[in-house]
């Protein structure tokens, strides 16, 4: 995993943690993420398995307790999870094909989903959709997308879930932008970063090039 900051040097411009999970399961199943040949089944499969990788990573510095439990062997004090469960949220629509993976490693996991889409003519996000737990300002949320692409959406549904009242969150996202990456942490700079993946450059329609096209088409064979 390479991490890149602006302490670092690495990514002057962004002043809070970048991840970049480089292990070579994930690097690979992004390489056939992106292959325009791989059909919808098999895209579908490589999100969610990336997504269970990243999750794996993004959730590293949990809260953590001891208790005292008995192996057929003996007794021992453990580690377990500790506190209230943290809630994912899913960037509609292409977020839920990150949350299946993230829910099978993550079951007990509250879920949230905001609704955005992005005006064709501003690339800016529109919000038709939004429904969270009741108590989501007292877990860690974990925001995912498949794609960190102009960051706009990003952004939008970081300002929504703090007026929400959430101060620990986290975004997951398999493929980022430069672009994106550096509207996000311009604003929101607290907020870490967990990605397979960065691309430099963006089109003249937001999409991230090299990228790997429309994340949610590929996932339900719209298009």
């Amino acid at each position: 995993m390479t991490e890149l900051s602006a302490e670092h040097g690495a990514i002057a411009s962004l002043p809070a943690p970048v991840l970049v999970v480089d292990h070579p399961l994930v690097q690979h199943k992004v390489t056939l993420a992106r292959n325009e040949d791989t059909t919808t089944d098999n895209f579908r499969r490589l999100v969610k398995e990336i997504s269970q990788l990243l999750t794996y990573e993004a959730t590293r510095d949990l809260a953590m307790e001891t208790v005292s439990i008995r192996t057929p062997i003996a007794q021992m004090q453990s580690p377990m999870l500790s506190g209230k469960k943290l809630c994912l949220v899913s960037i509609l629509r292409a977020g839920n094909g990150f949350l299946d993976g993230m829910l099978e490693l993550l079951p007990a996991a509250r879920v949230g989903h905001i609704g955005l889409y992005r005006d064709p003519d501003t690339l800016e996000p529109i919000e038709y959709y939004f429904k969270m737990p009741d108590d989501v300002h007292e877990r860690l949320v974990i925001v995912v997308d498949p794609m960190l692409a102009t960051g706009n959406s990003a952004v939008a549904a970081l300002n929504r879930l703090k007026e929400a009242g959430v101060t620990a969150l986290k975004y997951v996202c398999l493929i980022a932008s430069r672009p994106g990456l550096r509207a996000l942490q311009n604003a929101h700079p607290e907020v870490c970063i967990v990605t397979a993946a960065i691309d430099e450059e963006l089109d003249e329609h937001g999409y991230i090039v090299p990228g790997l096209g429309d994340a949610g088409d590929r996932l339900y064979g719209t298009r």
